[in-house]
């Protein structure tokens, strides 16, 4: 009989712990070369830990972890990648005025001896090596690009050829599709497959079930720290895989809207932009759900930043209950019963460093009057009574899973911060809400609760603008779905109008029966 291949990395036994919080329970884990493990969990289960000490951020209290059968421990990240172990996070942080390759390369940059005998940087190597992983991963991109000309999916196009430049042996991808197009998303699965075949070993973290039935060979399950099942993905199925994460079964992600949209609270006309948009006009209506659908680059995001005065150069007319406003900068757009939750929610949405509380009130702080007198304030003073009581509130509501309102955010999981992103809007008692992608990167029990919470704005009379690039999403939750393509609306859905290849093919221009075929395949 032939004997079964070892794995390339092992754990056994890791245990972590922070104070009284134990972030991991003895998870024992294999990654084969050439074999895609898919970690799965809800936020919160224990994946950012478990990534932070494979790369060398955090050390185990216990347990041991063996690369090639031998016992390793890393000390810093610079051990790790040292080492082979590469992650490519969801949230891309890069030097934007510095090119692609410079980017790629930053911290080990090729070096060579100048003629006056000095080290100096080996910039024409430099430049042409970034090129060929750029050109592996179909960038389609020079490497002398400066990254703060580059869109958000390039950007992570790079993250990801940095990987490959360190000739990895394992590679972490946390999220990696988050902020790729539909089209860009089955380039990415070549890649995975492209790094298998070199032999080496991925570990994949998704919250979409389609990509782990799509590029992964096995799965490990956490929740609460601690490994709750593994197996065979051919062997797997999505009821299942739900029922370990969350410890119960999730029939229906999708809760039921009820309300019924009556009476026009947003007309936009014209709005248009120099470069990101053209002609956009629609109406939004009380108790409604408008959905907008787009790939990536299609200019909705943009466009919902000019609704909120943070599109200088943008021009049109909006009106609110049939009243123009004239929204010059966000403390308009906020006066006017507007709030935006942005896709972005660590960089812009919410003060990582800031407590619970204190990020919960910042909108009314810094809202018109009428939001701050009696919620937050008492004869103009910032009251903590009411701060606190406002928090408690909120934190119950959204069901926010936090220490306490003390607790910073950047210690809550993406689930949790982007609850307490949409209470610091509702604190100002909004008559209209824009979600950005407000399901991006959190799993499937905290999308079913934002979904409720969707749900629960519109029946009690607030108007919501729901921004995804996650087709079943605005199918399932809104009333219509206006599709976007290259800066302008070209189609309008209302529910159970459109299927999912119609929707796809308005969205990127291509005929029904060939987006139809590629959905298949």
């Amino acid at each position: 009989m032939e004997e079964a291949p070892k794995p390339l990395l092992t754990l056994r036994g890791l245990h972590k712990r922070f104070g009284a919080t134990h972030a991991l329970r003895g998870v024992d884990l294999d990654l084969h070369a050439g074999q895609v493990l898919a970690l799965i969990g809800e936020n919160g289960a224990g994946k950012s830990t478990l990534v932070k000490t494979l790369t060398g951020v955090h050390q185990p209290d216990e347990g041991e972890i063996r690369l090639n059968g031998e016992s390793c421990a890393f000390a810093r990240a610079q051990d790790a990648q040292a080492a082979g172990i590469v992650a490519v996070h969801q949230e891309t942080v890069m030097f934007e005025e510095l090119s692609a390759a410079e980017n790629i390369y930053i911290g080990r940059q090729p070096m060579k001896r100048s003629w006056a005998g000095l080290q100096v940087i080996d910039w024409a190597r430099m430049n042409r090596e970034a090129q060929a992983v750029l050109d592996q991963v179909g960038a389609g991109f020079a490497a002398t690009t400066i990254v703060r000309e580059l869109s958000l999916a390039q950007r992570h196009l790079i993250e990801i050829a940095r990987a490959l430049s360190q000739q990895a042996r394992v590679v972490i991808l946390d999220e990696p599709t988050a902020a790729l197009s539909h089209a860009e998303i089955h380039d990415f699965y070549g890649i995975v497959r492209g790094l298998k075949a070199q032999g080496v070993a991925i570990l994949f973290i998704t919250h979409k079930f389609d990509e782990l039935f799509a590029v992964c060979d096995r799965y490990l399950v956490l929740r609460d720290g601690a490994s709750v099942g593994a197996g065979l993905m051919s062997e797997a199925d999505e009821p299942g895989l739900v029922r370990l994460m969350a410890g119960r079964a999730i029939e229906q992600i999708y809760p039921p809207v009820n309300s019924q949209p009556a009476g026009t609270v947003l007309q936009v006309k014209g709005l248009s932009h120099p470069t990101e948009f053209e002609d956009l006009s629609f109406e939004l209506r009380k108790g409604e759900i408008l959905g907008f659908y787009g790939l990536v680059g299609a200019g909705r995001s943009e466009a919902m930043l000019a609704l909120m005065g943070l599109n200088k150069e943008a021009k049109g007319q909006v009106l609110i209950e049939g009243r123009p406003i004239d929204i010059r900068e966000p403390a308009d757009a906020i006066a006017a019963g507007l709030a935006y939750v942005p896709e972005e929610r660590q960089r812009q949405g919410g003060v990582l460093p800031f407590s619970v509380r204190h990020n919960m009130s910042l909108a009314a702080l810094a809202g018109p009057r009428h939001a701050l007198h009696g919620r937050m304030s008492r004869g103009g003073w910032l009251s903590p009574h009411l701060e606190r009581a406002f928090a408690e509130t909120m934190i119950k509501r959204l069901s926010v899973r936090t220490a306490s309102d003390e607790a910073p955010l950047s210690s809550l999981s993406g689930g949790n911060q982007q609850k307490v992103v949409i209470a610091k809007w509702l604190g100002l008692a909004p008559r209209i809400v824009i979600l950005d992608e407000p399901t991006k990167g959190i799993d499937v029990g905290a999308k079913q609760a934002v979904y409720q919470l969707i749900a629960e704005m519109v029946e009690n009379g607030l108007a919501v603008i729901l921004v995804s690039s996650e087709l079943p999403e605005v199918m399932n939750l809104a009333h219509r779905v206006i599709v976007m393509r290259r800066g302008r609306q070209v189609a309008e859905f209302g529910k159970g109008e459109g299927s999912a290849e119609a929707i796809v093919a308005a969205a990127s221009g291509l005929a029904h029966a060939a987006v139809a075929e590629e959905m298949a395949a």
